[in-house]
């Protein structure tokens, strides 16, 4: 008998497509009746594109959030994910995701770059969009949380210090921080991730930079990685003494937390609008 992958999140979550069915149908339902400024560009690679989303009355000097979408590094389109914009536009937020290039096709120091790279773009143009540069906040799911915890760390093999925003926030949800058992994963033919990638983009060995506020969410019916990748980054985001949280939502898996996040009146969709407002 062989045994189950626990990162084959499809095996754990019975109604998988029914949950990714309604990440679209919320999207669009908020596509419809936000003010959006789909698909700029902040490069020249064709996914190196990005969607704005305005609040009903907009405001000069709004807070800026950005999300990165998850897919396991090799699918997921931001237009799925529109949603997620809810908590933000509700306090009176600019909202915004990026879109990156998929593995096989690019590798992972490549999408950490664009990621990057997406969001010192969005720094550097936020008063195009009404917004304060220097109330930037960013959150990511799963894949995505990986990459954006970048945003706010180096990599154990970088070098030289990148570039990187100013951030006021990181809200890192259901996200994998320690690489290492990918490449030998369900993902192997998928993503084909290699060792050397996995070794050189794991944010537990990353040097964690500070941030004035760090959210680490994952759903309680999440897989023991997840749970334990979650409270491993914790421990040493707190050894090195850098703030940070841990917020575990009941009754939620890898799929249904992102329905909370986009949920103005859920306990993480009220955590993202605070953390929004506190930038």
């Amino acid at each position: 008998m062989t045994s189950q992958d626990l990162y084959r999140i499809r095996d754990f979550v019975p109604d998988f497509d029914a949950v990714a069915a309604e990440f679209a149908d919320r999207s669009r339902a908020l596509s419809a009746r936000a003010e959006m400024l789909p698909d700029i560009r902040y490069g020249s690679r064709p996914r190196e594109i990005l969607d704005v989303i305005l609040p009903a009355h907009p405001k000069v000097g709004a807070p800026l959030h950005i999300f990165v979408h998850g897919g396991y590094w090799r699918s997921g389109e931001k237009e799925s994910y529109r949603f997620v914009a809810a908590p933000v536009l509700a306090v009176g937020g600019v909202a915004a995701l990026v879109e990156y290039d998929l593995m096989p096709g690019a590798r992972l120091d490549v999408l950490v770059e664009q990621v990057r790279r997406s969001v010192l773009w969005l720094q550097q143009h936020a008063r195009d969009f009404g917004a304060d540069p220097d109330r930037l906040t960013v959150s990511g799911h799963s894949a995505g949380a990986h990459l954006a915890s970048f945003l706010a760390s180096i990599g154990p093999t970088e070098t030289e210090v990148p570039r990187l925003p100013t951030l006021k926030g990181l809200l890192l949800l259901s996200g994998i921080y320690d690489l290492s058992g990918i490449p030998d994963s369900f993902l192997r033919d998928e993503a084909k991730m290699t060792h050397a990638e996995a070794e050189a983009w794991s944010p537990v060995t990353a040097t964690q930079l500070p941030c004035p506020i760090r959210v680490i969410g994952l759903g309680k019916e999440e897989t023991l990685p997840f749970q334990a990748q979650a409270a491993s980054l914790q421990d040493k985001l707190q050894s090195g003494n850098q703030a940070v949280s841990i917020l575990n939502i009941p009754d939620r898996n890898h799929m249904s937390v992102v329905l909370d996040l986009g949920d103005p009146e859920s306990a993480l969709g009220r955590r993202l609008a605070a953390m929004v407002l506190e930038s």
